[in-house]
Formats: C-alpha cells, structure tokens, sequence
C-alpha cells in the first residue's frame, strides 16, 4: 500500500463527507464501502483499518459490506447499500449507459484476472469448442464481457452456447462438479481452480480484460 494509494481512497471518502447532500443533511456518522477478493486494495485497507483510523479523529465510522462481484457492488451502489463499491472497469461503464448514477474515483492496474476455464480432463481446447456446451458466467462482470468478446471473436454469440448465471464462486464449484463444460472465472477463484485442481485456462487474452476494481461511488 502506497502513500499515494491511500491518499486517493482517503480524497474519495472525504469527497462524501463534504459533498451538499451531505452538508445538508446530518452530520456524516458512517462510511459504507465494500471489500472484495478480486480488490486487493480493499482487502488491505479492511485489514489494516487505515481508514477506521483515519476517521475515527471525526467520529465517523467505516462499515465493511462484501460483494461477490461488481453486479452485486453496483447493486449495492444502486440502491443506497454502500457509498463506495469495487467493479471492473467495463461493468461500470454499462453501469452508466444503463442509468445507474455511479462514478469512477480510483482505478488502480490492468490485470489479467479473467480467462475461460475447463476441467483438467476436458476435451474443450478453443472458444469454438463451447458451441452447444454449458458456461458459468457472472452476468454484468469483466468475465461476462470478456466471454462474449471470445465468443465474437470465433464468430460465435452467446446463443451459441447455455449460460448459466452463476456468481463467480458457485461458477468455480460448478466447474469443479463437472455441472458445467466451462466458466468464465476470475482471480483469485481462477487460480485456486488451476493449482489446486488441475483447471485448465484455454482461452486468455490480457488486452481483454479492463482496468481492475475501480472505486465508484454514487454521483446522486
């Protein structure tokens, strides 16, 4: 964690707390954010509780909410949950086009954190492979997306194959359980499947996949 890194997610708290809304209303008592395993920097600054610290001088307290995936964070965002939240770059752009008041704060890297993943025994090699077969997949998430740009790229659409909508962690275990041919994973589930069961990643490409777990907050 970096001096800068936590100054900019500090800026973004403060942001809240002297926006009118707020100055109109109570004094501000608590800041909702949430941590997510795919947002290190949530998980660190959660276990750190640099913010709980930082707060604490103007009595404001910090509440922890998980979410499982960025449609859950910007569910949560949508509907007043949590004041900060942790999505994908291109799941909070159609966020935006589909009307939900959100805006980007912090973004951080660019990580490979998604590819389409098979079992170690099967027989799928390609994106071509998953006409006619089963895919776990997080609608409205960086896998989704990433998903049907590989499906396009083979000249296939979502049609082509049976999603199945899952969250990213039953789309791990549904793998696992052979209930479905492939899934859309994401990190760190994506690499637990690979090393601690032999999962395959047949299909990656890092220019896919967008600018990771960006800090957005509702711009209402």
């Amino acid at each position: 964690m970096t001096g800068i890194t936590r100054r900019i997610l500090l800026a973004g708290a403060v942001a809240l707390a002297v926006s009118p809304a707020a100055r109109a209303a109570d004094p501000l008592k608590e800041i909702r954010i949430d941590w997510a395993t795919y947002n290190p920097v949530s998980m660190v600054l959660k276990q750190k509780g640099l913010l709980e610290k930082e707060f604490a001088k103007d009595g404001i307290t910090v509440t922890w909410v998980q979410s499982a995936g960025s449609n859950k964070a910007l569910e949560f965002l949508n509907a007043g949950s949590i004041d900060f939240g942790s999505t994908a770059g291109s799941a909070a752009l159609v966020a935006r086009i589909n009307g939900n008041p959100i805006k980007s704060i912090y973004v951080y890297s660019r990580p490979e954190w998604t590819a389409l993943v098979t079992s170690k025994d099967s027989k799928i090699a390609t994106v071509t492979d998953l006409k006619g077969k089963r895919v776990a997949v997080t609608r409205g998430t960086d896998p989704h997306i990433f998903l049907v740009r590989a499906l396009l790229g083979a000249g296939l659409t979502e049609k082509d194959i049976t999603p199945v909508l899952l969250q990213h962690a039953d789309g791990k275990t549904a793998l696992i359980r052979g209930d479905v041919d492939a899934w859309a994973g994401l990190d760190p589930m994506m690499a637990q499947a690979e090393v601690e069961e032999g999962a395959k990643l047949f299909y990656r490409n890092a220019d896919a996949n967008t600018w990771a777990s960006s800090m957005c907050a509702s711009s209402s």
